[in-house]
């Protein structure tokens, strides 16, 4: 149901939902950026339209708020374990078309791929996805390319132009918070980017071959193995388990999974002291394979989105989207060796 209202009215809803959801969704972090003289967009809880950024792309997906950073997964006490408290309320997430194809990845993992993990499930089966239209492409975003520039797969979608908020409703819980409101029937139809200006070109002749291109040592040479690209991508989802105990009784404490990375130091150490992918440029072959080759064999469709997150956040300035360009030229290199 496509339905206009004033923003201030949009309010009064979120606060009718407040003893049931909370509102996750792009909000600026003063102070938060890269130095503490600079912003940053993330995802956080928000209560009023007018905290929701609209106009930026967030530096961190929404995978922040169904795979928290950090995550007890239970506390142990002496010959006892005890589950936390599970939240109480459901996610209301804002977010755009991109992250909501990365939506279906993580499903995929999580959900899909064998075994349905418990404490994502929990979260997942409780949310609810509100599209966020974008009427032009953001610099480093090449989601054309990776075919994740516009779905139908929300349960509402939301334009606000000034005082007013266009909304298509599809979920009739959601619509059920609106039917006290005025309101005027109108038809939404949301923004979506058509053309971006950077562009991707993934070889349809790509293969294991080019594990052997002498294209990856750029990134021996370049990445520093911060994991950020890791961090900020809607669709990686690896993480670690940690057992933190207590200083006052060692068999006290909890059990934790924390995001992990395939870039990061010491995520492939195996006990006994060996590691595979030790080089960064091995590292950064295993994403960009990952992205675009084994997970396509896998799922039919690349890991990769295109959000261009990766590239915003790097510090050494690699680009992602450069990275899957080169991969023509270097599968010309491997079967020219052959």
């Amino acid at each position: 149901m496509g339905i206009k209202l004033r923003v201030s009215d949009l309010n009064s809803v979120f606060n009718k939902m407040s003893p049931k959801f909370k509102v996750f969704a792009p909000k600026n972090f003063e102070g938060k950026g890269r130095s503490s003289d600079t912003d940053m967009v993330r995802y956080g809880e928000v209560k009023d339209v007018s905290e929701i950024v609209f106009d930026k792309k967030s530096a961190f997906s929404p995978k922040e708020v169904l795979l928290p950073i950090t995550q007890t997964i239970f506390f142990f006490a002496e010959d006892k374990c005890l589950e936390p408290n599970e939240e109480t309320h459901a996610p209301i997430i804002f977010l755009r078309s991109c992250d909501i194809h990365a939506l279906k990845r993580f499903d995929d993992i999580y959900l899909r791929n064998g075994f349905e993990d418990p404490y994502y499930k929990r979260i997942r089966e409780k949310a609810k996805f509100i599209l966020i239209g974008c009427n032009k492409s953001f610099d480093s975003c090449f989601c054309v390319s990776m075919g994740t520039n516009k779905t139908d797969e929300y349960d509402a979608y939301i334009k606000v132009d000034e005082d007013f908020a266009y909304l298509d409703i599809k979920d009739k819980e959601l619509l059920s918070y609106f039917e006290d409101i005025k309101k005027v029937d109108e038809e939404i139809i949301p923004e979506i980017v058509t053309s971006n200006d950077v562009k991707v070109n993934v070889p349809s002749d790509l293969d294991q071959r080019i594990f052997k291109s002498k294209m990856w040592d750029e990134y021996s040479e370049r990445c520093i193995a911060c994991g950020r690209c890791n961090f900020v991508c809607p669709t990686c989802t690896c993480y670690s388990m940690q057992d933190i105990f207590s200083d006052d009784n060692p068999k006290v404490g909890e059990r934790r999974r924390v995001w992990a990375g395939c870039q990061v130091p010491g995520f492939t150490s195996m006990a006994g002291g060996h590691e595979f992918r030790k080089a960064n440029g091995e590292k950064m072959r295993f994403k960009i394979m990952h992205k675009v080759y084994d997970y396509k064999k896998r799922w039919g469709y690349h890991m990769c989105v295109g959000c261009g997150r990766c590239d915003d956040i790097c510090p050494e300035y690699i680009s992602v989207a450069g990275c899957i360009n080169k991969l023509k030229d270097a599968m010309d290199e491997v079967k020219n060796n052959d």
